[in-house]
């Protein structure tokens, strides 16, 4: 997992409207970063995922991941998306783009 996570923080981190120029996170100990915190699942759904198509991951988030996410409220609808302040939901493209590029590095 140390790989994808020194990928996402070297791809996504460095771009995040949560951090420095740096790529630091600024983050409060407060607030929670979605793709940190839910990596492993991440990974597993672009693995599990047979398609060339970020929609088809996508897809498959929404029915993990964005399922069991603390920050829905009883209506299924999730501040952080609504506020667009979600940072696996605003970057997933790249997300899925940066897992894949580690998966085929380690080939």
């Amino acid at each position: 997992m140390q790989k994808y996570l020194k990928a996402i923080r070297e791809n996504i981190c460095k771009i995040c409207v949560d951090s420095t120029a740096d790529g630091e996170c600024t983050l409060s100990k407060n607030e929670f970063c979605a793709v940190e915190m839910y990596l492993p699942q991440i990974v597993e759904v672009v693995h599990k995922t047979n398609s060339e198509y970020v929609d088809e991951h996508y897809k498959a988030l929404k029915e993990t991941i964005c399922a069991e996410c603390k920050t829905k409220d009883t209506d299924g609808d999730c501040f952080l998306q609504d506020d667009a302040n979600c940072s696996l939901d605003r970057y997933f493209p790249i997300i899925v783009e940066t897992i894949q590029k580690v998966d085929s590095e380690s080939l």
